[in-house]
Order: C-alpha cells, then structure tokens, then sequence
C-alpha cells in the first residue's frame, strides 16, 4: 500500500489550514458553497419551518369530529417534528456564521408553504399534505443545489427531506379515510 493518498490533504497542509482564520469556526478553507446564498435558503427553510409548526399547533387545538382524535395525534407530532427541523436550520445557520431570522415580520413571505387555517378537519389535513409537498419540492431543490459545496447542510436537509415525505404520507392517508 502507498503512503500517498491523492485524495487526501496531506497533514502538514490540513494543520497550516486549520490555524487560519479560526474565528469563522465551522467554515474552513474547504468550505466551497455560497455562504450568502445557504444562510439566505436555509432561512427560507426556516421560516417554512416555523409557518408549519404554527399550522400544525393551530389543527392540533382545531380539531373536531368523529376522526380528529387520529387526526390531531398527527398534527401534535408534525408541529414538534417542524420545530425540531426548525432548530437544526437555525442551529446550522449560526455554524455558517449568518444569524436565523425568526422575526414576525415578513414570516409569511419568506416562508416556502403558506399558512392556512381550513375550515373543515378535512381542509386542515390537505392543506398540510399541500405545504408538506411544497416543503419536499423545495427542500429536494435545496438538496440538490448544496451538492459536494456543503455535505453537512446537504444532509441535514435530506434528513429533514425524508421527514417531510413521512408526512405527506401520513397526510395522505389521513385524507383518504375521512
């Protein structure tokens, strides 16, 4: 076996690296995505995180009839599921050197999926199928655009990604027996 590995940084290099610029923590020399651009789409996640969460709450203390009980045990766990999506964007933010935006203030329009109340249990669980499947759309987009530039945001939206795609189905299935 070789001592050369060509894929690899040699040590010396990596070491030399990694005293440089240590103030900006996470995001070293290797770092090769936009950093504007992923604080800017990770907060557009975010604020479609935030927007679900208090979608979710709302059809939780919102739901009546004969089915809402099955119902709002979803919703409990979907609005607990989108903050937690909520903090890891945040959380990741902040390793990027960029600050989440969880101002009020404009929430709606930064957000990918919408806020709607629904009428009806009926309504409440296909409007979450309806932003569930904007968030993969958007989420599978982010995924892809992030590529080999951040593998650590990159996976972090595929976790949240298949979350989501659990959702929809839960969504789904929901909708079909009422």
């Amino acid at each position: 076996m070789s001592d050369k590995q060509p894929f690899l940084t040699d040590i010396k290099t990596l070491r030399e690296r990694a005293r440089k610029h240590i103030e900006q923590g996470a995001v070293t020399e290797g770092y090769n995505a936009d950093r504007t651009q992923v604080i800017e789409l990770l907060n557009a996640a975010l604020a479609t995180e935030i927007v679900c969460t208090l979608r979710y709450k709302r059809h939780y203390y919102m739901a009546d009839g004969l089915n809402a009980s099955i119902a709002a045990e979803e919703f409990l766990e979907h609005a607990q599921q989108e903050q937690q999506h909520a903090d890891w964007l945040a959380e990741r933010i902040v390793q990027l050197g960029g600050a989440p935006n969880f101002s009020p203030e404009g929430l709606q329009s930064r957000s990918h999926a919408e806020y709607v109340e629904g009428e009806t249990l009926k309504d409440m669980v296909r409007e979450d199928l309806i932003a569930e499947r904007i968030a993969i759309d958007s989420y599978r987009e982010i995924a892809s655009y992030l590529g080999d530039k951040d593998p650590t945001t990159r996976r972090i939206m595929e976790e949240i990604l298949a979350q989501e795609e659990e959702h929809a189905d839960d969504m789904a299935a929901i909708l079909e027996a009422l």
